[in-house]
Parts: structure tokens; sequence; C-alpha cells
């Protein structure tokens, strides 16, 4: 779509814990990068904390003064996710309206895609592929980001038509939101199934505009 925004670029997970992290907690938030950076790499399955620590060269004693249990890690990991993608989600509904909301529900969807694009530990997280044999809390809690998600996509794409308002028809906002997230999902899954071979944001802009209209 020519006249869609270009998102606000997404710095790595790894760049933003850095610049984000406070003296105070300067060991905590080195944890959670380093926990981000396992999961992405080749292989990674289920990471213990004895892996973590090893990793970070601390016992995991130490790793239990900053998180009482490796789901608080995951959960540092969630913070960071919902932080990052609904700030940028919040400025976009609260910029120019476009005609149905199109504009802006195609940059939301581009927006989390890139972000996917550009940490892949964190996309494992979002499709839950990290969180299957971790506690049962995280993916609920990851199911209610997505539903967040296609809340802010209904709140941007109205219902009574997409376009300019004149298209006989015109799919009704509520399936459409539905159906951008599980574009979103679908995309985000094979990213992480393809061992991130297969970018999440390969061909967007075609079947947004199909999407769309």
């Amino acid at each position: 779509m020519d006249d869609a925004p270009h998102p606000v670029p997404l710095e790595s997970s790894a760049d933003a814990l850095v610049r984000k992290r406070p003296k105070p907690g300067e060991r905590r938030l080195q944890i959670l990068q380093t926990l981000a950076q396992m999961l992405q790499e080749p292989g990674a399955e289920r990471i213990t904390t004895a892996a973590l620590a090893a990793r970070l060269e601390v016992s995991e004693a130490a790793l239990y003064r900053h998180f009482a249990s490796k789901a608080q890690m995951f959960e540092g990991l969630l913070d960071f996710i919902e932080e990052s993608v609904f700030t940028l989600v919040n400025r976009i509904v609260a910029g120019p309206a476009s005609p149905g909301g199109i504009r802006q529900a195609h940059a939301i969807v581009t927006m989390v895609l890139q972000f996917a694009h550009k940490n892949p530990g964190m996309a494992r997280v979002m499709v839950g592929d990290a969180l299957v044999l971790e506690n049962l809390r995280l993916q609920q809690r990851m199911n209610l980001f997505f539903d967040k998600l296609e809340s802010a996509l209904k709140q941007v794409l109205r219902s009574d038509a997409l376009g300019d308002g004149t298209h006989a028809g015109a799919p009704d906002g509520v399936l459409v939101a539905a159906v951008l997230v599980a574009l979103v999902m679908g995309r985000m899954q094979r990213f992480v199934r393809t061992g991130f071979a297969k970018s999440p944001t390969e061909a967007l802009d075609a079947q947004l505009a199909w999407i769309l209209g």
C-alpha cells in the first residue's frame, strides 16, 4: 500500500535492554538480555537456569537473587514485549486518522512484524514456542497480548466500511481485525519454524493491500 506510513524503527531487544538499563538493576536486565539472546540461537529448545547461569558465568543461586523463578524471568521478557509494542501501537492510534483506519491498521501490523524480525528470541516467546514447557500463565498472558492487539485494530478499523466509505459490501472492521491478527501470528510462526530464515515481513504490503482493499 503506497501511502501507508512508515512505522517507527524498532531497536533490537539487546540494544533496548542495555539502553534502558538502570544502574541499580544492572544484573537483572543482563539476565533478561542473555535469556533473549539464547532463545534466538539455533537448536534452542528449553533453556534451563543452569545453562543461563553458565552463560552469565554466575551460579544459579545468583539468578534467584534477582528472580524468584524462571517463570518470572520470562515475565520480564513479556513486560518488555508489551511495553515496546503497545507504546508504538498507541502512538499510531493517536496519529492522523485515515479513511476506515486502513493506514493505521497497516502500520500496526507492519510494526509488530518488524519487532518480531528484529528480535527473533522475542518472536519465539510471542508465538508460544519458548513457553511450551513453562508455566501456563505465561502462555495465557501472551494470549491476552494478541487479544489486546486485536482490540487496537478494531479501534482503528471502523466497522462501517473500509477505504473511502463508498465501497459497497466492504468487510466489517471486526472481522478484518481478526484476520490481521491471524496473519501476524501465522507469519511469526513461519519465521520461528524456519529457524528465522523466512522474514515475517516478506511480501507483506501485497497481502495487506489485498486484505484491507
